[in-house]
């Protein structure tokens, strides 16, 4: 059974797993700004500390060990998974890394007061002959991941932005429900923003948010774009 329990930004910690990859970065730096307290679950403390603001606590762990999970996740009331595997020719690298790594998070969550878990996907996961999926079937652990998550019985918000671009832009979000957009691209930035603005809109809960940037979109404010979906 789901609960639903509205975050409250006063009262929130947030737990954020692939912090300092280009993404989760972003994720870290928007919370900061926010002035909610952050801890970042990392396996390398120094480069860590070269990324991320000074203000984040920086703990060691790793999402495909569970233990060092849930000791890492502490007091945290909510949880930001931006992880996600390298290319590399290792075949296992999504399995492990886009759907262990993210049900071992929502192993530990279930077993946390975690409010909500807001997990960064990817637009067109359930395109098995995407061309995405010929790098060991990204796309579909990916789906498998979020599957696992939205049956967990926690609260969660799936964002799954289009190709991510470093350098951010004026173009306004386009925000739309499950297996609707099929193209386009979005801004690390802006995707950082939606998943922290899910945080406290009751609009984002258990949802798919697919999320794109268009220039010729009308821009919208968040609760539009939220109950739009």
């Amino acid at each position: 059974m789901r609960f639903t329990v509205y975050c409250n930004q006063n009262f929130m910690k947030a737990f954020v797993a692939g912090a300092t990859g280009e993404t989760g970065r972003r994720i870290v730096q928007e919370l900061v700004d926010r002035q909610i307290p952050v801890r970042a679950m990392v396996r390398d403390i120094a480069k860590a500390q070269a990324i991320l603001p000074a203000e984040v606590e920086l703990i060691v762990g790793d999402v495909l060990n569970l233990g060092s999970i849930v000791t890492a996740i502490g007091d945290s009331t909510v949880i930001l998974c931006a992880t996600g595997a390298k290319p590399s020719l290792d075949p296992t690298g999504p399995y492990q890394v886009d759907y262990q790594g993210t049900k071992n998070l929502v192993d530990a969550a279930r077993s946390k007061d975690i409010q909500q878990f807001v997990f960064v996907s990817s637009l067109c996961v359930s395109n098995f002959f995407h061309p995405l999926n010929l790098f060991w079937l990204i796309l579909w652990w990916k789906q498998q991941a979020e599957q696992y998550l939205q049956s967990s019985g926690l609260n969660y918000t799936i964002v799954r932005p289009g190709g991510l671009k470093n350098e951010d832009n004026s173009n306004p979000i386009v925000m739309s429900g499950a297996d609707t957009l099929f193209d386009g691209s979005i801004p690390r930035q802006k995707v950082a923003q939606v998943c922290v603005e899910s945080l406290t809109d009751s609009r984002s809960r258990n949802k798919v948010l697919e999320v794109i940037s268009q220039p010729t979109a009308v821009a919208k404010s968040w609760e539009d774009l939220f109950a739009s979906v």
